[in-house]
């Protein structure tokens, strides 16, 4: 079990109720993670959530260490 710094931005920020959290989580890459969360919060469908761990964006399977900062970036929309 690890834990990790999870930021959230816009609508995800809206939908966990908080901008950041420790979360202790069973889950080994980021998908595992988000999928943990999304049980909890029932995020809304995005095409193209991004993932970046420790500042860096990561592929959705790269692998979570305890100590990870963890950030879920949605998709910008502009007017």
């Amino acid at each position: 079990m690890a834990r990790v710094q999870v930021q959230y931005f816009a609508v995800l920020r809206e939908r966990a109720g908080r901008s950041s959290e420790q979360v202790e989580t069973q889950g080994n890459t980021a998908r595992e993670l988000f999928a943990e969360l999304d049980q909890r919060y029932r995020f809304p469908r995005l095409a193209s959530l991004k993932v970046a761990i420790n500042d860096e964006f990561r592929d959705w399977d790269t692998r979570i260490s305890d100590g990870d900062s963890v950030v879920f970036i949605p998709p910008v929309a502009g007017g």
